[in-house]
């Protein structure tokens, strides 16, 4: 099943026979689960002889994580970092996706600097500790955080990476006050150098994990309602799946399942037609993607981003435009022109869409 912004797709493969039966109902951005289980509902009409508990698998490719961060309807989150980088999020990165473009501005931070705590805690490069954490400090910020009616907090300290010791001692804190918060640390997200990168990896994964998570648990509650019993399986950005309860931890990994799917299908018809060097095209009704596939394989990537203008590969200046994330992508480009998209030409001449 895959979720757009215009139309929800369904799928139904017969394991025994090959027989591929498909659904199309319009998507319900109000709540998607309603799109996702009409289309359920349609492929079990249109093929009377399936039984909902004889089904296997339930995979499922969305872009909801996506459009949260687009619409800026992320859940409100705090960001814990090591004294010092308190503003990480705000001076970001140097690089410009347009170099000479006077107007550009950054796209504003997920977590707004009021809600961007520092704790006195220091490590080197090799995860020596160079400063103890400060557990007064700590146990102020917990209470500040307490306070401010967070759904979620991202903990990024320098060199977590090497050593989680003081990341894990943070998140204790964080569970021992505040139970049922939703919490993300860099150390388990995405442990790799680079700062910056990693603190934005953490935040997206912090402030769309409570929506994700809701979400999932809706599908899953429609699907046991319907009689679909097995395991709910969501699509990785990198073309792979996880289970939807880890999806609901990590949702960070799922940012760019819907297309990452396509590409995906792409690559195993052309395997099996006997064309395993094809180009993928995908167009909904909001965008179109396009991506190379060689020898069967879609190229993976990490060098990617989501948000206002985000670009993924690495012809695109890192996705300098977007939220960076640092968590494999399957290398595809999309442009906002899809189905729903009207061109014309306008007075002058110029073709407009």
């Amino acid at each position: 099943f895959y979720i757009g912004g215009t139309f929800t797709d369904g799928t139904l493969v017969d394991s025994t026979t090959g027989q591929v039966t498909t659904s199309k109902v319009l998507s319900t951005p109000g709540d998607p689960a309603l799109g996702f289980i009409a289309a359920v509902h349609k492929l079990l009409e249109l093929d009377e002889g399936i039984e909902p508990e004889t089904i296997e698998h339930v995979v499922h490719a969305t872009t909801v994580a996506t459009n949260a961060i687009i619409e800026g309807n992320t859940a409100k989150a705090a960001f814990i970092t090591t004294e010092g980088f308190r503003d990480m999020l705000e001076i970001a990165r140097q690089i410009r996706p347009s170099l000479y473009d006077l107007q550009f501005e950054k796209p504003k931070p997920l977590v707004p600097r009021q809600l961007c705590f520092e704790v006195p805690e220091r490590l080197d490069s090799k995860g020596e500790v160079i400063t103890p954490l400060d557990e007064t400090a700590l146990a102020g910020v917990v209470e500040l955080i307490a306070d401010s009616g967070v759904e979620a907090v991202a903990v990024c300290l320098l060199h977590s990476y090497r050593n989680p010791e003081h990341e894990n001692r943070v998140g204790e804190a964080l569970r021992s006050k505040i139970p049922g918060l939703t919490i993300s640390l860099s150390s388990d997200i995405v442990p790799e150098f680079r700062e910056y990168l990693r603190a934005s990896t953490t935040v997206i994964n912090a402030s769309v994990s409570p929506i994700v998570s809701k979400y999932l648990e809706s599908i899953g509650e429609k699907l046991v309602k319907s009689g679909v019993s097995s395991e709910l399986l969501v699509m990785q950005s990198n073309g792979g799946v996880y289970p939807a309860e880890a999806a609901a931890d990590s949702p960070v990994f799922m940012v760019e399942s819907g297309p990452a799917a396509g590409v995906v299908a792409a690559a195993a018809l052309g395997t099996a037609l006997g064309h395993p060097n094809v180009i993928s095209f995908d167009m909904g009704g909001t965008t179109a993607k396009a991506s190379l596939i060689l020898n069967g394989q879609p190229n993976v990537t990490k060098d990617y981003s989501v948000g206002s203008g985000a670009r993924s590969g690495t012809g695109a200046f890192g996705g300098a435009s977007g939220y960076p994330i640092r968590t494999p992508v399957v290398d595809l480009v999309e442009i906002g022109a899809g189905g729903g998209s009207i061109a014309w030409v306008d007075s002058g001449g110029a073709l407009r869409v």
